[in-house]
């Protein structure tokens, strides 16, 4: 009995512990795509091709930048190495209230207009990179159900 115990307990603690460091919800008109590690903890997309997606990244060391540092360091890599044009930078704020910068950007693409939108947050020693992006008619077909899931996703 005694080993049963510390089993389930092993086992609870394992589950709390691998969970993913946010909580995201994905709204009607979206289907979560699976397997999209290790570059995407969280992944979704639309017939039409609207995608969202969440990266993590583990920030390492003393001086591992600020949510200024990443928001211009990302800024300067999406428009100066990927080129996009920057359109707007717009703060917001995680469900649970972590401060954040959204980047929007524009993109053609074969002569079609793209949106690319990047937000960043920082906590605890984590880069949150919540991605969304499609072609700029079907993107704003689906605009409020982004931003719904920006402003319910939770940073643990």
């Amino acid at each position: 009995m005694k080993h049963l115990l510390i089993a389930c307990v092993c086992t609870v603690l394992f589950a709390v512990g691998c969970g993913k460091p946010f909580q995201v919800y994905t709204p009607p008109g979206f289907i979560e795509l699976e397997n999209q590690a290790p570059t995407y903890e969280y992944r979704a997309t639309t017939p039409e091709g609207v995608v969202v997606g969440i990266q993590v990244v583990d920030l390492e060391g003393d001086n591992s930048g600020n949510l200024d540092f990443w928001t211009r360091a990302l800024t300067l890599q999406m428009r100066d190495v990927s080129g996009y044009a920057l359109l707007e930078t717009v703060d917001v704020k995680s469900r649970d209230g972590t401060p954040g910068k959204q980047l929007r950007f524009g993109h053609d693409e074969d002569s079609k207009p793209f949106v690319y939108r990047l937000t960043v947050y920082v906590k605890d020693k984590r880069l949150f990179l919540f991605e969304s992006g499609g072609t700029k008619g079907n993107f704003e077909r689906y605009e409020k159900s982004v931003d719904w899931i920006g402003q319910n996703l939770r940073l643990k």
